[in-house]
């Protein structure tokens, strides 16, 4: 697994990003990740979700994002 999509159930932003992952071809290297067990987690992206990270790297795409910006943001993490 190389990414994370931090996301909530119930979030349709987040089923949108999830599906343009589908759409690059990576879902198979995504970890969906529900903030919601994590206070932490909620507190840095509570209000930002879907966020989109390189596990490696760090390097995070905020939402709103289009499948071009996630497969631009796949080529340089």
């Amino acid at each position: 697994m190389n990414y994370k999509l931090y996301s909530s159930e119930g979030c349709h932003l987040c089923e949108q990003a999830y599906i343009l992952c589908q759409q690059a071809n990576i879902d198979q290297q995504v970890i969906v990740v529900d903030i919601i067990d994590d206070e932490k987690l909620v507190e840095l992206y509570g209000i930002s979700i879907p966020v989109f990270e390189h596990i490696n790297t760090g390097e995070k795409l905020f939402w709103p994002f289009t499948l071009e910006q996630l497969k631009e943001a796949i080529r340089e993490f």
